[in-house]
């Protein structure tokens, strides 16, 4: 694969966006990346890493702040022949049939009427949809709808297909049926596709679908690791070699930089504008009640194992795992998670006692917490408004963000009784209203 010339370049490529009387939130650091013919490659990381970000710049549907995007020695500025892309919403027409909807690519291409039909016909037959040509939106299921959106893609003749977490809004059976589809066509070449670029935060899903795997930090966002997968299609979730590759994503996905070479093990450092993940107590609580029992106490547990027992997917797990991290109740690191001796001590208590020993780390490591509490503690009459602390927060990330991160905060400092908050004035206060 990597003897050839790349179809599409990713260099340097950083992402500001503006904020008003703030300073600009980046989002994207100094992100590398090339696409080779032949290959399916999954962007993979949590939810609100930049990943989407990235895609859509290489799309040409935003610009970058600085670097470049390079497709077959073109520099995109704009959305460009060649490179087609499918969205996570399925972003049709509702007044248009499925047909109409799948010219609609065609005719901004300025053809010919009779060539779009028939290009269109062939397209929707191609993903599964003959039959529907005449059906509106409203009479589709979600996984059709995500067909037409497929169709309308593969109508203009891409060599690169962009998708946008293109099964994250169906139920679990529509999705491992599109997906499969997608290899499907992928494999029989019915297509001009080239090379496929899918994000998404599935971690089984990039493992079945990719031949590589790019996982993304996040913070801002940049390439933290790749994986070649030399597994063949079809893929057995159930074998060795399939349960090793998951493993090792977890591995990369839960293991900073800095830790990958380094034997002394850090918890996860947070400051005052860090993203908390938005995570409630009972999320918390409830790893910790079964990371405290017999079977997990003691031992380092694989995440994936977690993952199955709980039923959660990444966008679940990763952030009751990194709370934890957060305030020193497990180590996480390596693809494993393992109760530290306050986790335990916490598990093990009562509610009055978990609710001390969660006020002590809260205060201990969450800088944020801290400082609202030093607040109202040095002010007269220990009250303080919410939008003192917003207008603190959104110097480091946006107003969306800002808002969440102090809803989280509120949250667990109320279980903590450090302080008390009034949701009518919008009063933080250390006495309950």
């Amino acid at each position: 694969m990597y003897n050839k010339l790349p179809i599409l370049k990713v260099r340097n490529v950083k992402k500001f966006f503006k904020r008003n009387d703030h300073q600009d939130l980046l989002v994207l650091n100094n992100v590398n990346l090339e696409l080779f013919e032949g290959e399916i490659v999954a962007l993979l990381g949590q939810s609100g890493s930049g990943k989407s970000t990235l895609l859509r710049i290489i799309a040409g549907l935003i610009k970058p702040s600085t670097g470049e995007i390079n497709y077959r020695g073109i520099k995109v500025n704009a959305p460009v022949d060649g490179v087609s892309m499918v969205f996570q919403s399925f972003a049709i027409m509702p007044w248009l049939t499925v047909l109409q909807n799948v010219e609609l690519g065609l005719e901004a291409q300025g053809l010919p009427k009779n060539e779009c039909r028939i290009k269109a016909l062939q397209a929707i037959d191609i993903v599964g949809l003959d039959g529907f040509e005449s059906a509106y939106p409203r009479e589709l299921s979600g996984g059709m709808k995500q067909r037409v959106g497929f169709a309308r893609a593969v109508v203009v003749n891409p060599d690169i297909l962009l998708m946008d977490e293109p099964f994250s809004a169906l139920d679990v059976l529509t999705a491992d049926n599109l997906r499969s589809d997608l290899l499907d066509l992928w494999q029989s070449k019915k297509t001009n596709i080239k090379s496929i670029l899918i994000v998404t935060h599935n971690i089984s899903e990039a493992a079945a679908l990719a031949d590589r795997i790019v996982i993304f930090g996040s913070s801002p966002a940049n390439i933290k690791a790749e994986l070649i997968v030399d597994i063949l299609h079809p893929r057995n979730e159930q074998t060795p070699k399939f349960r090793l590759l998951i493993d090792n994503i977890y591995t990369l996905m839960t293991t900073s930089t800095s830790s990958v070479n380094n034997y002394t093990y850090r918890y996860k450092a947070t400051h005052l504008g860090y993203r908390l993940p938005n995570v409630q107590i009972s999320e918390i609580t409830g790893l910790l009640d079964m990371l405290i029992e017999p079977i997990y106490c003691d031992k380092k547990i694989d995440l994936p194992i977690v993952a199955d027992e709980l039923y959660l997917n990444i966008d679940d797990l990763f952030p009751i795992t990194e709370a934890l991290e957060i305030l020193h109740f497990a180590r996480v690191s390596k693809g494993d998670i393992q109760l530290n001796t306050a986790g335990k001590s916490f598990a093990e208590a009562d509610i009055l006692e978990r609710k001390k020993i969660f006020a002590k780390h809260l205060l201990s490591y969450v800088p944020l917490a801290s400082h609202i509490r030093r607040v109202l503690d040095e002010r007269p009459e220990h009250v303080a408004p919410k939008f003192r602390f917003l207008n603190e927060i959104e110097d480091y990330l946006s107003e969306n963000d800002a808002e969440d991160v102090l809803k989280i905060v509120i949250e667990w400092g109320r279980y903590a009784e450090i302080f008390a908050y009034d949701h009518n004035t919008g009063q933080l206060s250390l006495e309950n209203p």
